[in-house]
């Protein structure tokens, strides 16, 4: 059990990390059930929680969240989120539906 122990802190340090993807997966389920923009939404927000995770959390707690430098990752986070949730809420008429 004491690798336990050692284990627990790189364990934790991925818990921002498994809450993104914890969405990511709600996102392809709603995705895979033909609910496309609620998948895509769902994904920005996903993108959104991690610019936030990566610009209050620091570097060592961040885990696989950190790729970058800090703006960096806030940025690109952000930026891709805000554009997915945009084109989320303003596509109508395509190729899928509603």
């Amino acid at each position: 059990m004491s690798w336990l122990r050692g284990n627990r802190a790189a364990l934790v340090e991925q818990v921002p990390f498994g809450i993104v993807l914890a969405l990511v997966a709600v996102a392809a389920l709603r995705i895979w059930q033909y609910h496309w923009r609620q998948g895509a939404v769902i994904v920005g927000g996903a993108l959104l929680v991690a610019a936030v995770f990566r610009a209050v959390l620091p570097g060592a707690r961040a885990g696989l969240l950190a790729v970058r430098g800090r703006p960096v990752d806030v940025l690109s986070y952000s930026g891709l989120g805000a554009v997915l949730l945009f084109l989320a809420f303003t596509i109508t008429d395509g190729p899928f539906g509603s």
